[in-house]
């Protein structure tokens, strides 16, 4: 019931940033808070009670449900940001776009050595920015318990990108 809301909900933009890409477009849902408050009840029935001590979320769109989660969960939440966005320290990872490269950030002291992180993004589509973190959240000391996505573009391949890191992927809809 709940993939067959968020199906309905999500709005598809076709040819956008770029001719040929049909965009998942998941700001409807936000105009649904009961259906908001069900997205983030159904991540937190999949995740085992005291197995994650930190929620990162992708900038941009990886906050919105990333931080109600960490909130749910009695979490810390840790932004996941463009580089230069964050005013203190970072650790930074350099991952490979489909034309050139792109860089993200986190504060040094986002979270303790051993801790266990959900990365959570709204979509899984090729998977080099979810790697990326997975990635940073290895050089930070932290380990990646689980990653989550509001939807995932199966045809894509992201997933494959992610076992490395963890084999718990949660998505609420696949494409």
């Amino acid at each position: 019931m709940l993939a067959e809301n968020l199906k309905k909900a999500i709005r598809d933009i076709p040819d956008f940033p770029k001719p040929g890409i049909l965009f998942k477009d998941i700001t409807p849902l936000l105009q649904n808070p009961v259906l908001c408050k069900e997205i983030t009840q159904e991540f937190i029935k999949n995740i085992t009670p005291g197995s994650i001590d930190a929620v990162f979320g992708i900038e941009s769109r990886g906050f919105l449900f990333g931080m109600m989660i960490a909130e749910a969960l009695g979490t810390p939440f840790v932004p996941v940001r463009k580089a230069g966005k964050l005013p203190y320290t970072t650790i930074r990872e350099e991952y490979t776009l489909e034309y050139g490269t792109a860089t993200i950030e986190i504060h040094t002291d986002a979270i303790k050595p051993g801790a266990k992180v959900m990365i959570h993004d709204d979509l899984l589509a090729t998977g080099g920015t979810a790697e990326a973190t997975g990635r940073l959240v290895k050089k930070a000391g932290g380990v990646v318990a689980c990653y989550s996505f509001l939807v995932s573009l199966d045809f894509l391949m992201g997933k494959e990108k992610l076992l490395p890191f963890s084999s718990n992927i949660i998505s609420l809809i696949n494409y």
